[in-house]
């Protein structure tokens, strides 16, 4: 009786699951452990109860990822059971999508912090407490009145930042942009193999966009290690390492989701007409590459300055 109602309707009615509200615990460890290891940086405090944030951390971590593996393992096992219907396909792209759409707004927020401070290098505020003001430095006294800043050896001795000189654009960050802009054209070549029932194509393209991936944050991280400026301490540091850094934890983000498919497409996952899971990472590694673009055209070209890699 109960099987003459089954697979009326287009749409799948999820199966309680444990996975949200042991992510959502996960999530939660994880923020109280990098807020008890970074407020005892630098203190004899042990941290809270003589509980180590690090190992907080890392409890969380580990607990956030084991409950990803094994939510996603659930939603491949739906979409392999005929739980994801054309209907049920299309309200994931939507989820898709608006998912990209906030992460704009993420990134927006970096690029609205690097232009209030290169587009107002002199910039003055009201203080209408005086003790606020107290301790306090000018962004004029920081920056010099320009931008990119004047190099200095140290801000202050309360904040020892310093900026020395910019990126050359020309040099690795114009190389990590073909990198970039190669490796949308090899995941392109693996979905239209996809659609094509091309495997071995899809396999190719797929392997050539990880390494690329692979390559671009190991040259970023050559590129961090060798910065003419600091991050704490300097406002040039703090708003370039909190854009590009971002943008390069989302290439590796997205190098790992591209893997995952890698994987299953090894295993024989995706179809040509059931492939929503790799066409998400190919969306999401499509919007790394244009926030690469805007990072590259606003930061390193437009903020180098006029002796941009002197310093380096």
């Amino acid at each position: 009786m109960s099987g003459s109602h089954a697979n009326q309707h287009d749409y799948h009615l999820v199966n309680p699951s444990p996975w949200p509200i042991l992510a959502s615990l996960a999530a939660l460890t994880t923020a109280f452990g990098a807020i008890i290891w970074m407020r005892s940086m630098g203190a004899s405090a042990a941290g809270l109860f003589g509980v180590k944030g690090s190992w907080v951390f890392a409890l969380g971590m580990t607990s956030l990822i084991a409950c990803a593996f094994m939510w996603w393992r659930d939603v491949i096992k739906e979409a392999h059971g005929g739980d994801h219907t054309p209907v049920v396909q299309i309200h994931l792209r939507y989820g898709m999508i608006l998912f990209i759409a906030s992460e704009v707004m993420f990134f927006l927020a970096w690029f609205w912090a690097y232009f209030d401070a290169s587009l107002f290098p002199n910039g003055t505020y009201q203080v209408d407490n005086i003790a606020e003001a107290v301790g306090m430095t000018t962004r004029n006294e920081v920056l010099g009145g320009q931008w990119p800043p004047v190099p200095v050896d140290a801000t202050s001795a309360a904040t020892p930042g310093f900026f020395k000189g910019t990126f050359d654009p020309w040099t690795i960050p114009f190389l990590n942009t073909l990198i970039l802009l190669t490796s949308g054209v090899t995941v392109t070549y693996a979905h239209h193999a996809l659609l094509k029932d091309n495997r071995r194509g899809l396999i190719i393209g797929l392997v050539l966009t990880v390494i690329l991936g692979a390559v671009f944050t190991g040259f970023q991280a050559y590129e961090y290690l060798h910065a003419a400026f600091s991050y704490a301490g300097h406002i040039y540091g703090s708003t370039f390492f909190m854009a590009t850094g971002f943008h390069g934890a989302h290439v590796i983000i997205g190098t790992i989701f591209l893997l995952v498919c890698l994987l299953r497409a090894l295993a024989g996952h995706f179809t040509a007409k059931q492939h929503f899971g790799f066409e998400a990472a190919a969306w999401y590694w499509h919007f790394v590459d244009v926030v690469w673009l805007f990072l590259f055209a606003s930061i390193y070209v437009w903020g180098a300055g006029a002796n941009a890699g002197a310093a380096h």
